[in-house]
């Protein structure tokens, strides 16, 4: 079988690129389709792939630059050609899932979520961006919605990675997406054999606006606890400088797996303020035995259990994240939170349980198709 991934674009590795990675483990030998590829940050991941990129890519600082081509993405992936395939996979949190694929051959898109940006959070981020930007934004967003409601209408089966997804896509796309839970890499994330825990809070994540790690600071901030950062991005400077003063906050930069790995084993909890379309890092966190204190909206609510794995708080805001912190201490001392039990649950969001149920989907699609 002849199959065909199709993900937005390929400039870092992060979650998104370890799910096309698990694909590729799951159907060897396919191909991948994507906007632009930047193979020197990417050294080490798709050796050996046929990467087939759009004309974008021939663009001077494209794999840069593109976030700011979103005008263009339409035709970029409407100019890949299908024809020779069995099955078309599409990975997709822009335009991915637009490619116009023959109605033969079975189109399944795996939905990260429908782009923020055009829509639930368009206006969040038109706050954020400069004058030019919101002057392009406010001309070219309306066509940008047409085409992804029109295009959300081309693949066979939608599939949700949360159930908040799937509430998101009946919304903006008006389609019913079966949800199957990202996995969970259990090679990567696992107990330690010794569980003891030391006395400091987390918080790691790319530091960019929307995941709130400033929430996470402005909450640890003069309590006399300790918070560990770990992370790098764009917002590093501004946290860096709302932490100074509090020598219980440090900042340990981007971690290797071996790093991560060991501060999520030993700390208190994880510190998770950001409304995430799933959110891996609250299931890393629990797949090593630690409890999560989380906003309480989004794919967080389907993978932490409030009271067993961990505690919710109500807004994002500092008191808020304060009251939870206290909340969590008061369940810990009481002996609430199980480090076995933590790892337990997080397993039932294996790899093995989401290939049994993506492949069903794509049984079914293709019966389907066949009809």
């Amino acid at each position: 079988m002849k199959v065909a991934i199709v993900h937005d674009w390929l400039v870092s590795y992060g979650g998104a690129e370890t799910f096309v990675e698990l694909w590729l483990r799951m159907y060897p030998g396919a191909d991948i389709y994507t906007l632009v590829y930047d193979r020197k940050k990417l050294a080490g991941h798709f050796e050996g792939v046929s990467i087939h990129t759009s004309r974008l890519q021939r663009l001077p600082f494209a794999t840069k630059l593109h976030t700011k081509l979103l005008r263009f993405m339409p035709k970029a992936f409407e100019s890949f050609d299908f024809s020779g395939y069995d099955l078309v996979l599409c990975s997709s949190s822009c335009c991915a899932k637009g490619v116009i694929v023959p109605p033969h051959i079975p189109q399944i898109a795996y939905i990260h979520t429908p782009m923020r940006y055009a829509w639930d959070l368009f206006f969040d981020y038109r706050k954020r961006s400069g004058r030019l930007t919101r002057f392009f934004m406010d001309r070219w967003m309306p066509a940008i919605r047409q085409w992804d409601y029109i295009s959300s209408q081309r693949p066979d089966t939608l599939v949700a990675n949360s159930k908040y997804i799937a509430r998101r896509i009946k919304k903006f796309w008006n389609r019913e997406a079966q949800v199957i839970y990202s996995p969970l890499n259990t090679r990567r994330f696992y107990p330690a054999k010794d569980s003891r825990r030391e006395d400091f809070y987390v918080a790691f994540s790319r530091l960019v606006p929307y995941k709130r790690i400033d929430l996470a600071i402005s909450a640890i901030k003069g309590s006399g606890r300790k918070l560990v950062v770990i992370g790098g991005g764009p917002e590093e400077k501004k946290l860096r400088a709302l932490a100074a003063g509090d020598a219980n906050i440090s900042f340990a930069g981007r971690a290797d797996d071996d790093t991560l790995r060991a501060y999520l084993q030993s700390c208190r909890a994880l510190i998770f303020c950001a409304e995430e379309d799933f959110g891996l890092a609250p299931l890393e966190a629990q797949a090593c035995g630690s409890p999560v204190i989380a906003f309480g909206r989004g794919g967080a609510t389907e993978t932490v259990i409030d009271g067993q794995t961990g505690v919710f708080f109500a807004a994002q805001e500092t008191a808020s994240v304060q009251e939870a912190i206290r909340r969590f201490e008061e369940l810990e001392r009481a002996g609430a939170f199980s480090a076995v039990a933590i790892a337990a649950h997080a397993q039932s969001f294996s790899e093995e349980r989401f290939r049994t149920e993506f492949s069903a989907a794509v049984e079914r699609t293709r019966k389907e198709i066949a009809l």
